[in-house]
This record gives C-alpha cells, sequence and structure tokens, in this order.
C-alpha cells in the first residue's frame, strides 16, 4: 500500500511538472509579445521564478530597442537572483546597469549585482580576486545610494569580506611558516601588516613574526645568527609593547630569553 501511495505521488508530481511546462511552452507558441510579457508578469508576481525568467528570455527579443527592454532584462535577471543563481545573475546584472545606467530600475540591479557577487565569494582558503570585485561593487553602491535602506546589510557584507581578506593574507603567510621557510613567512606576515593594519589577525601576525625569526636564527649559519637572533628580540619588543598580555606571553618571553642569551654570550665572546 505504501508502496503504490509513493507511486501515485511521483506520478502526480511528474504529471504536474509536464502540464506546467506544457503550459509554459503554449504560451510561447502565441508569438504574440504582449501576451508572453503579461503572463511573465503575473508568474512573476507570483514568484515562479523559473517560468517567469523562461517567458522573459522569450520576450527580450521582441522587445529590444523599444522602451520595455531595461524592464525585460532586468524582470529576468531578477529571476535568476530569486533563483540563487548568482552567477547568472551577476553577469546579467552587470551588463544591465551598463547598458540601462539611467533604468529606474538601476538601484536594485546594483544592489543585487553587488549581493550576488558577495553569495559567490569563496572561503578565505581559495583566491580572493572575487572578493575584491565583489567590495569595490558593494562600495560603489553605498557610495552612489547613501541613503538605500539596505546600508546595513552592505555594511555587514563589507565586514565579512575584508575579514575574509585579512584571513587569507594570513593564512598565505602561514603556510611558510607552516614548512619551515621562515624568512619567507616573515615577510609574508610584514606584508600582510602593511596591507592590513587593522586586521583582526594582528596579534597573530606579531606573533609569528617573532616566532619565525626566532627559528630563522636557530636555523641559521653561524655568522648570520646574531644579526637573526637581534631581528627575533626586536620582533619580541614590537609584539610584546602592543600586546602585554598575549595568550602568546609565555612562549615569546621565553624566545626573548633564550635570544637575549645568546647576543650576551656573542658579545663576551668578542
Amino acid at each position: 500500500m505504501r508502496q503504490k501511495l509513493s507511486y501515485i505521488v511521483v506520478l502526480l508530481a511528474t504529471v504536474m511538472a509536464f502540464c506546467s511546462c506544457s503550459t509554459v511552452q503554449k504560451i510561447i507558441n502565441t508569438g504574440d509579445a504582449q501576451f508572453i510579457f503579461e503572463r511573465a508578469k503575473e508568474y512573476y508576481a507570483d514568484e515562479k521564478w523559473a517560468k517567469a525568467q523562461a517567458l522573459f528570455a522569450v520576450c527580450e527579443p521582441y522587445y529590444r530597442g523599444s522602451m520595455r527592454e531595461d524592464s525585460v532584462t532586468f524582470f529576468k535577471a531578477r529571476c535568476c537572483f530569486k533563483q540563487s543563481d548568482y552567477y547568472s545573475s551577476a553577469e546579467m546584472l552587470d551588463e544591465f546597469r551598463r547598458t540601462f545606467n539611467r533604468s529606474v530600475f538601476i538601484e536594485d540591479a546594483e544592489a543585487m549585482y553587488a549581493i550576488s557577487l558577495y553569495n559567490i565569494c569563496p572561503s578565505p582558503e581559495r583566491d580572493q580576486s572575487m572578493t575584491s570585485q565583489a567590495i569595490v561593487a558593494i562600495s560603489e553602491f553605498m557610495s552612489h545610494y547613501p541613503e538605500s535602506p539596505q546600508m546595513p546589510l552592505f555594511q555587514d557584507m563589507t565586514q565579512d569580506l575584508t575579514w575574509r581578506l585579512h584571513e587569507k593574507a594570513y593564512v598565505n603567510a602561514y603556510t611558510y611558516y607552516k614548512i619551515g621557510r621562515y624568512n619567507s613567512a616573515i615577510i609574508a606576515f610584514r606584508n600582510a601588516l602593511k596591507m592590513y593594519s587593522d586586521t583582526h589577525r594582528r596579534e597573530d601576525l606579531l606573533y609569528h613574526i617573532t616566532m619565525a625569526s626566532f627559528k630563522l636564527a636557530e636555523n641559521s649559519v653561524e655568522e648570520k645568527r646574531l644579526d637573526r637572533y637581534m631581528s627575533t628580540l626586536d620582533a619580541y619588543y614590537s609584539f610584546i609593547m602592543e600586546y602585554p598580555e598575549s595568550k602568546y606571553k609565555k612562549e615569546v618571553e621565553h624566545v626573548a630569553e633564550v635570544t637575549k642569551r645568546f647576543i650576551e654570550k656573542s658579545k663576551q665572546a668578542e
């Protein structure tokens, strides 16, 4: 009985889908642009995004160059956006804002373009080119529409994407540290600090500069060790002045003690 019921449910769903597609196809087959457009708007109002998108796409050639062209193009893009097809909506909305920059829909289009880019930004472990592009789009929107009620949303998105960029810079530098390329790690950690001085990873970056400097000194040939221990001590003082109660305090103080003993011993040997 249960298997029969499941079969009936699947059959009904299949029939409904077929009928639905058949209905859209019948509308398309009329070749009546006005009728297709009106039915597309009905589906759009009912939030039947896939059907509306299909009909708006059919309308586009009919209305190209007309007063209605921007409406058809915008509604089609918004249908993609509503279906979370952010790659397609980003591409469509980018084209829309370049082509119809005086449209009544331009503010909504630029907002959805920025949100689409935000939604396809990767995690910090991956390439952040898209993240930078999204930040630019969000910044442009906030600059163009400072009174937008969506401003808090865009500020939150900016904060999140900025966090990802900062995290990516830290992850890249830490990769060098993890595989023992301490000189490259020091350069990368310092570059991250220069680029993002207010990063949430500032304490970690300064800590790892100290530790990488220490490890580099420990693994150096004799003639380079003193200079590198001196650099370690500089890194330690920079860190401890900024974070005197750091969670890394015990580790860096141990590094400082070892470093000072080596420096003192070297001076006595001279």
